[in-house]
């Protein structure tokens, strides 16, 4: 009966040192999930930060540009006006004419 115990005290003890392995191996597995899935967050939010800065950068650009078209339009449409005073005041009067007939509806 003796040697039944130790027999059932070594597989006991067997039976802890796997299940004490088996939790190590666990947190070690969740540690490295972990630190995996933190790498790929920062590669992907890397990827997102420059894709933001580009669209930013292109819509700065874009904004420029339009900003470029309107002063060049009023700069020509003041031109227009200073050489053609006459065309541009009756030009006005008829925009004005045709606008007041539509809103009267």
């Amino acid at each position: 009966m003796a040697e039944e115990n130790k027999s059932h005290q070594r597989a006991s003890g067997t039976a802890e040192d796997k299940l004490e392995s088996s939790k190590t191996h666990a947190r070690k597995a969740a540690e490295d999930l972990k630190s995996a899935a933190g790498a790929v967050a920062n590669e992907y939010r890397g990827k997102a930060e420059e894709a933001w800065g580009d669209a930013r950068d292109r819509a700065e650009e874009a904004w420029g540009e339009a900003t470029d078209r309107v002063r060049t339009f009023q700069q020509d449409a003041e031109q227009y006006v200073r050489e053609n005073p006459t065309k541009a005041v009756v030009t006005a009067l008829g925009i004005g004419f045709v606008l007041g007939m539509i809103f009267r509806r």
